[in-house]
């Protein structure tokens, strides 16, 4: 069994909180201690996971509060919007709960992000913990604040940046994800190499057959380095004024396919997969990367079961749905691109570059 790890981002104005990743945590004591004070705890969960950890999540709390509610939500990218995030609100406003409720944030991204959106802004804002029950969530959207919920013309348009007190990364939920998410959670992984570590970039080449095979020591040290990766980017860039939008490499046309396709038709971290190989070949034509690192991401990439190939859009709508990209400025789409292996950056595409790359990969 991996050791316990613990990653911790460091805020300003001396905000902190900590990371706990290792096998047995919903089930450690440990781990619930030194929570938020309060009367009441509200988990929500979807119905997928609910029936897996909720009772027992709920065992732990309910040695901390006197009273744990339970929120299940319908599972999907495509419940990632307001109807969701109203049940939510509807359950803490008729149950009359007061400001010091803490949330707690029981499965993947979807569920992570509109967990903390709605304490972002439930009473200006109350605590909330992330229990994060998938890889993308454990190394990625658990971690760093940001909250959302999807709108038709955009993916996480609307939301808030938000931290939770606490993040707590049980590996042994892995055991129960799906192949195909742990595959898209792994997309999330590989994406750090690129931008941050090249080293990394060598270790997952060299494990990913362990990665897949569900390794705990390998997925430990993965969640922990992705982790440790995040946390040193938002620290520096807690609200994406700059340096962590290198987070988003990926994410642009990634995003595009969600939205186009419609979501939940491929997983995020699938979309992001693709966005990944589109935006490390716009590196090479942008003149920062030779060919060989497109032909190597896209071999890691295949190599984990992920998609290559992006879906055939048209031109038009690709450029339509990217120009609603966060990233976006003044109608310019902007890319983050690979500038040398660990290290990326934030550029401007003209259109004519995109659309003669989408027509070259087949999405046009």
């Amino acid at each position: 069994m991996p050791a316990i790890d613990t990653v911790r981002i460091q805020l300003p104005d001396n905000r902190t909180y900590q990371i706990r990743i290792g096998s047995g945590l919903l089930d450690e004591a440990a781990s619930w201690q030194a929570l938020p004070r309060a009367a009441a705890a509200v988990i929500v969960t979807n119905d997928t996971v609910a029936p897996l950890y909720a009772e027992r999540l709920q065992a732990q709390l309910r040695a901390v509060y006197a009273r744990v509610d339970l929120v299940v939500l319908p599972d999907g990218e495509q419940h990632k919007d307001w109807a969701s995030l109203n049940r939510i609100c509807d359950h803490l406003l008729g149950e009359a709960l007061d400001r010091k409720t803490v949330l707690f944030a029981l499965g993947g991204g979807v569920i992570g992000d509109m967990t903390g959106f709605a304490a972002a802004i439930y009473m200006r804002g109350v605590p909330f913990v992330q229990v994060p029950t998938t890889l993308l969530a454990q190394v990625d959207s658990s971690v760093g604040g940001k909250t959302a919920i999807n709108h038709p013309l955009g993916k996480n348009m609307l939301g808030a940046f938000y931290q939770p007190e606490r993040v707590i990364a049980d590996l042994d939920t892995l055991d129960t994800l799906p192949d195909r998410e742990l595959r898209a959670g792994l997309a999330e992984v590989i994406k750090y190499g690129p931008i941050a570590d090249a080293g990394f970039l060598c270790w997952i080449e060299d494990n990913l057959e362990a990665l897949l095979s569900r390794d705990k020591a390998v997925l430990g040290y993965a969640v922990r380095r992705s982790c440790e990766i995040k946390a040193d980017v938002v620290g520096q860039d807690e609200r994406e004024q700059g340096l962590r939008a290198i987070l988003n490499f990926g994410h642009t046309l990634g995003h595009a396919i969600e939205s186009g396709l419609g979501y939940g038709a491929w997983l995020h971290g699938e979309a992001v997969a693709c966005g990944m190989v589109l935006a490390a070949d716009l590196s090479h034509r942008m003149g920062l990367m030779p060919v060989e690192f497109v032909t190597r991401l896209r071999t890691l990439i295949e190599r984990a079961g992920l998609p290559a190939v992006p879906p055939r859009l048209g031109s038009d709508r690709y450029l339509q749905l990217m120009r609603v990209d966060k990233k976006a400025e003044a109608g310019a789409i902007r890319f983050v691109l690979i500038e040398a292996l660990g290290r990326a950056g934030l550029h401007a595409v003209p259109d004519t570059l995109i659309t003669q790359l989408l027509a070259d990969h087949g999405a046009a």
